[in-house]
């Protein structure tokens, strides 16, 4: 085994602290619905799509967002709710291009079919739109190299794994993932940080991400 490239800049591990804040705005149509897709802040949007994720990332493979489950199981629009879901996540970089194509798509339905803005969601059933809170934390594990990457992988919280896959790159709008990014910037090593950001994060679970992350970190090692 040939001797590890110490990294220009060491990876410096996060967490993070959430909370779930009401906006105290709701919808009982798709026209309100959509109206206030456009409305909401970003973090509004991130809630219902990313945050949705990490509450049920035990469910492989991907789970619905929370605006496919309210237009298919109460408003009854399964066609809606399947253009919802079809929705590829993860090819948008930022939520403002996420937010555009959800608005974009309820708003082609909606052409498709005038009928659907005069359902009402019932009393008790309306959507509620509620917006993610983040608090960025430092933890105490660094890695100036590819094994000390792998050790600390193995011990750091879902947490972290979840704010250095999902949440940076989404919602502080970087290129990749923070693993990807600091392997190719920091240790030059482009083959495998392609093949990190190559995983699709949203059809596995948190661990499984970070069991594969480690094994094909592991394996670099070795050969």
């Amino acid at each position: 085994m040939e001797e590890l490239i110490k990294a220009k800049e060491p990876f410096k591990f996060c967490t993070r602290l959430h909370l779930s804040e009401l906006t105290g705005l709701r919808a009982t149509t798709l026209g309100q619905f959509l109206a206030l897709i456009k409305q909401v802040s970003g973090s509004c949007i991130y809630h219902h799509t990313h945050r949705f994720l990490q509450q049920h990332q035990y469910l492989s493979p991907e789970p619905p967002n929370d605006f496919a489950y309210w237009v298919t199981d109460i408003l009854g629009e399964d066609e809606l709710g399947e253009r919802l879901v079809s929705i590829d996540t993860i090819q948008y970089s930022t939520i403002r291009d996420l937010r555009e194509k959800i608005a974009s798509t309820i708003e082609s339905y909606l052409k498709d079919s005038p009928l659907a803005k005069l359902k009402f969601a019932r009393s008790g059933e309306e959507f509620h739109f509620i917006k993610s809170v983040s608090f960025i934390l430092p933890t105490n594990y660094i890695a100036y190299d590819l094994k000390e990457f792998a050790d600390v992988l193995k011990k750091i919280t879902i947490d972290s794994i979840y704010f250095h896959i999902f949440e940076a790159r989404l919602r502080l709008e970087k290129p990749t993932n923070d693993f990807a990014f600091w392997i190719e910037n920091s240790l030059g090593d482009k083959k495998l940080a392609n093949n990190i950001s190559s995983f699709d994060p949203y059809t596995s679970t948190l661990e499984d991400l970070r069991n594969k992350i480690i094994q094909i970190v592991e394996r670099k090692i070795v050969n």
